[in-house]
């Protein structure tokens, strides 16, 4: 790197007077999500990202040879580990796959050491990411604002939310091809329906990066994914259209990703409490730290699965105090899906903390 990057201290964040109006907000409105869709399934769902598409097993390494800067936390040492990896889709009602939304990942690593945040449980480090660049709000404010009109439309006509959909996808090609985009109408159903295997995925939210402050990606690499990128899914008539298109991928080929960090080497230009701001890859890339490898297995079976998704809980609260979670939407999701984890774990009388290594799965 040309720029040296910025160096972590508490002081890099900012607490302002509404946060914590808006957090009890946001659990208000988790639980109206909850509530609903407990009531509809007679089963808790998460309150976001309620369909998964898939949960794989795989081995993140860290590469060797990292230099000082990238060498921090999980990535200080080379080494091996266990991880799953579970793919989803953003709302917190099942849809149909013609209700395009954004697509999301969430990594859970096992056996990494470190002086634990909060409520992570020992061993675990999660990283979630979606994707897209950037976040759909600025403030936890704005964060609220959003779901509640996610909520609105939770339990309401999947006829018409299919509709819409199709319609947003046309609104936001029509964006996209005159070079822009839209975070909001990707939210409200205007994703476009690529390969979930294909893409990209972001943290979005900044992250303490050891001693320097980051943001992470998970990319694909091997060529069984990366053909897939910006392919379209044929959702017509296929509920479970992702669901089947990466189980038929990953039953065949399985997968590899490189785990990126792009690194923050100015404050102004790139914000630690504003998620809606793009950090300028031109002026700090991403670069990989660790690969993924994803042996071909079956990625979703039925009343194997289900139990799995039950039993897992993801956070950015996940993990070592070398990667706490940074900024106010950040300080959002801590007690936020906390709570919406707590729910489903009463609800459902699973417990979350069962899985603390990959043979948990299994039981």
């Amino acid at each position: 790197m040309t720029t040296q990057p910025v160096r972590y201290a508490p002081s890099v964040e900012t607490i302002e007077p509404d946060e914590a109006e808006a957090i009890k907000g946001l659990k208000q409105t988790f639980q109206t999500i909850l509530d609903t869709t407990s009531k509809d399934y007679g089963h808790a769902v998460r309150g976001v990202h309620a369909k998964s598409h898939g949960i794989v097993r795989g081995t993140l390494t860290i590469l060797d040879t990292l230099p000082i800067e990238l060498a921090q936390g999980l990535f200080a040492q080379p080494g091996r580990y266990e991880a799953v990896l579970r793919i989803s889709t953003a709302p917190g009602d099942i849809l149909d796959d013609s209700v395009s939304a954004p697509r999301g990942v969430g990594l859970k690593i096992f056996g990494v050491p470190g002086d634990r945040l909060p409520g992570s449980n020992d061993g675990e480090q999660d990283f979630l990411m979606v994707n897209g660049p950037v976040f759909g709000a600025p403030t936890p404010a704005a964060f609220l604002k959003n779901l509640k009109l996610l909520a609105a439309t939770t339990d309401k006509g999947e006829g018409l939310k299919k509709v819409l959909s199709a319609t947003l996808r046309a609104v936001e090609g029509a964006i996209e091809a005159v070079g822009g985009s839209s975070v909001l109408i990707s939210q409200l159903g205007g994703t476009p329906e690529t390969h979930p295997l294909g893409d990209t995925y972001y943290s979005q939210t900044a992250f303490r990066y050891g001693d320097h402050i980051a943001k992470f990606s998970l990319k694909p690499i091997s060529p069984a994914l990366t053909e897939l990128t910006g392919d379209k899914v044929n959702v017509s008539g296929r509920p479970d259209a992702l669901r089947e298109d990466v189980r038929e991928v990953i039953a065949s080929q399985g997968g590899t990703w490189q785990l990126c960090v792009q690194l923050c080497t100015d404050l102004e230009a790139m914000p630690v409490e504003n998620p809606t701001v793009v950090w300028d890859e031109t002026v700090s890339p991403f670069v990989p730290v660790a690969t993924l490898e994803v042996a071909p297995q079956v990625s979703w079976e039925h009343g194997v699965s289900d139990r799995q998704e039950d039993a897992l809980s993801f956070s950015p609260w996940h993990g070592i105090a070398a990667h706490q979670p940074l900024g106010s939407v950040n300080r959002a999701r801590h007690e936020t899906y906390e709570f919406s984890a707590n729910h489903r774990s009463t609800f459902n009388g699973c417990p979350m903390h069962q899985v603390k290594q990959l043979e948990d799965l299994d039981a």
